[in-house]
């Protein structure tokens, strides 16, 4: 579904990313994992479209979407979650919601899609008619989400869903993605919350300096020596 060709990419004269090939595949959930400024929120933003790669393709679909602008791409069905969430404070969850809306081409499925994401966060339900200002952390990020879902998007990108946010909300928002999957959703998913991320996803990255040091699936990450002892805290 998705593939990263050669990508090389940076803000004006500082380079981050270096020679990045990546490939998510259609029902996958794949994570990018590594510490803080490795390069991997600069990727997605690659994806969306918010960065314009130095040299290298962004394939989609088997379609060449490097030069596309980011709402085409959000038209096309690349959803992107950034770690900031990015709602409106002064607008209801409900408004918030309508917003994931514009410009996505199901407007006809308004009132079903927003169900259909109310079941998945009951949570929003009930505080439907409140300001997103005065949600909760986990709240607040089950909001960002579900107004990426009702989209329908083909391809979900998240940035580091568990930031800042109770181990208990981190579980609730983490057993929902496989269900994602389970619909037939694509989920990319970069995450410093190496276990429970490598816990649902079929395969991952290990990104550091900007480079895609390891991948494999999710066994052979989580019997690699390297990743045991500095990303899990054990091994030999």
């Amino acid at each position: 579904m998705l593939v990263l060709k050669n990508i090389e990419a940076g803000y004006g004269k500082i380079q981050i990313l270096w020679n990045i090939n990546l490939k998510v595949k259609e029902k996958e959930i794949v994570c990018i994992l590594g510490p803080n400024g490795a390069g991997k929120t600069t990727t997605l933003r690659v994806i969306a479209g918010l960065l314009k790669p130095y040299k290298g393709k962004v394939l989609y679909k088997d379609k060449d979407i490097t030069n596309l602008h980011p709402y085409e791409r959000f038209k096309a069905g690349i959803a992107f979650v950034p770690e900031t969430k990015e709602l409106f404070p002064y607008m209801s969850v409900e408004e918030n919601l309508l917003v994931g809306f514009e410009n996505s081409g199901v407007k006809i499925k308004k009132r079903d899609n927003i169900e259909k994401v109310f079941e998945l966060f009951p949570v929003l339900k009930e505080r439907r008619s409140q300001l997103a200002k005065t949600l909760s952390g986990g709240e607040q990020q089950m909001l960002a989400i579900a107004r990426a879902l009702v989209s329908e998007p083909s391809l979900l990108m998240l940035d580091e869903p568990s930031t800042g946010l109770a181990p208990k909300i981190v579980g609730k928002i983490f057993e929902i993605l496989p269900k994602l999957r389970e619909s037939g959703l694509t989920i990319l998913l970069v995450e410093q919350n190496v276990k429970p991320a490598l816990d649902i996803s079929d395969r991952g990255y290990i990104m550091e300096n900007g480079k895609l040091v390891i991948e494999g699936d999710v066994d052979e990450l989580k019997n690699n020596e390297k990743i045991k002892s500095v990303y899990l805290g054990y091994g030999k």
